[in-house]
């Protein structure tokens, strides 16, 4: 009898532990492909790697992509650095910045990266409205939406125009926490617009959360939570609306400036299914079905119905508290993860083609710290871009793109002509 139950406990345990599941063939080809482009800075442009291969001494590690996470600024609370730093001791191999309306933290976010080894996707997390109504924008049927924008390691194709785009989303949201602490004296719990504008820093456009901030500062609310559930949500009593454009507009301006467009937190729409199908026709690229809490088969199924990808990340601020995700708690498949750099790396191929006709076309200083504010890689910082860009830019192109992207022939022209500059300077 004793022997039978010990053999019996003995299945059990093996089949609640049991060997590691191994990867499917088409998991070890994507894990494959996904890890030849997460490391190319770890290996030297003239490395013998195929394109397909693993870099050579880099151990099978876990992939872990953060694609939705916030800084100080915009409504986070830890700098660019500290949320890298922070990244990395989470085991993020991959993280994008996605603060509301601004890139500023990206230059911070990317030298933080190099020290930890993180590669960085230049993101933001754009304020729109959607219009559920049939004749256009109407206040009554009008509903926050937020679209993320993912784009190369070069930044946007039209840097000038994506800061203009950006500009007028912050400048409206000014005027929105205006019209908030307007509203909340009105109901009898007052603020001053220095105390919202002292938590949200210096430069930064504020947001809601920074307005909840003040209110729990001032003793009118317990805790975010509070302030958001009685006066800041959808519609609130304190609730006010800026300058955000069309959902539309957004998808479109970020397919036009060399973006992967992605509907974020679609779980918080009133009426996802519309959203998605409206944006759909214009571009979209993806949505967020993953959360830190697993795949939503809701959100899973209506990416499948629209053929989108389906991404995820954790919305991180760093306000801390049970009811936030910790950076780098989603785990995103190996299978989506690579969906998405089928869909990106072609789109991202072409905005840093038309970065870089664009700076040989106008040599200028200025057009080349436009790149470097954004691609310069650790390999490349013992070489000086003002006496030598051309051979610089040829040499970054190593860590921007795979051997396979680097041989298109269009890229091919563009070197040659990027090391005429070099001689003619």
């Amino acid at each position: 009898m004793a022997k039978k139950q010990g053999a019996k406990n003995k299945k059990k345990k093996k089949k609640r532990g049991g060997s590691k599941r191994r990867m499917t063939s088409e998991q070890t080809w994507a894990y494959n492909c996904v890890s030849e482009w997460v490391f190319l800075d770890h290996r030297s442009p003239h490395s013998p790697t195929d394109d397909f291969a693993l870099p050579w001494n880099q151990p099978k590690d876990k992939l872990l992509f953060e694609l939705h996470s916030h800084s100080i600024h915009s409504d986070g609370f830890l700098s660019p650095s500290n949320l890298v730093d922070r990244a990395h001791q989470n085991g993020v191999k991959v993280l994008s910045l996605t603060d509301h309306d601004t890139m500023s933290g990206i230059p911070e976010a990317l030298e933080a990266a190099n020290r930890f080894g993180i590669k960085i996707i230049p993101g933001v997390e754009i304020s729109t409205m959607f219009s559920h109504g049939s004749q256009g924008r109407d206040s009554a049927s009008d509903e926050p939406v937020h679209i993320l924008a993912y784009y190369s390691s070069c930044g946007p194709a039209k840097l000038d125009q994506v800061d203009k785009f950006l500009s007028s989303i912050r400048d409206g949201r000014f005027l929105r926490a205006e019209n908030m602490i307007l509203k909340l004296n009105k109901l009898k719990l007052p603020l001053k617009w220095e105390q919202v504008a002292k938590i949200a820093g210096k430069g930064v456009a504020p947001g809601r959360l920074h307005v909840a901030r003040a209110m729990v500062e001032a003793g009118h609310v317990e805790n975010l939570k509070q302030a958001f559930s009685r006066y800041l949500y959808d519609g609130g009593p304190a609730y006010a609306t800026g300058s955000e454009p069309l959902a539309e507009e957004a998808v479109q301006f970020i397919c036009e400036t060399g973006g992967v467009a992605v509907l974020a937190h679609p779980w918080a729409l009133k009426d996802p299914i519309a959203v998605v199908r409206r944006l759909k026709e214009v571009g979209l690229h993806g949505i967020e079905a993953y959360r830190s809490d697993g795949k939503l088969a809701a959100y899973s199924d209506l990416a499948d119905a629209y053929d989108l990808l389906k991404l995820g990340g954790s919305d991180f601020h760093g306000r801390g508290g049970k009811q936030e995700s910790e950076v780098g708690s989603v785990g995103l498949p190996v299978l989506a993860v690579h969906e998405f750099l089928k869909v990106a790396r072609p789109i991202w191929c072409r905005a840093i083609r038309e970065i870089l006709e664009n700076y040989i076309k106008y040599p200028s200083e200025t057009n080349l710290q436009l790149i470097m504010s954004f691609g310069k890689p650790k390999v490349c910082r013992g070489i000086s871009p003002a006496s030598c860009p051309g051979d610089f830019i040829s040499r970054c192109l190593s860590f921007w793109l795979t051997n396979e992207e680097r041989q298109n022939a269009e890229f091919e022209a563009i070197k040659l002509k990027l090391a005429a500059i070099s001689v003619n300077q």
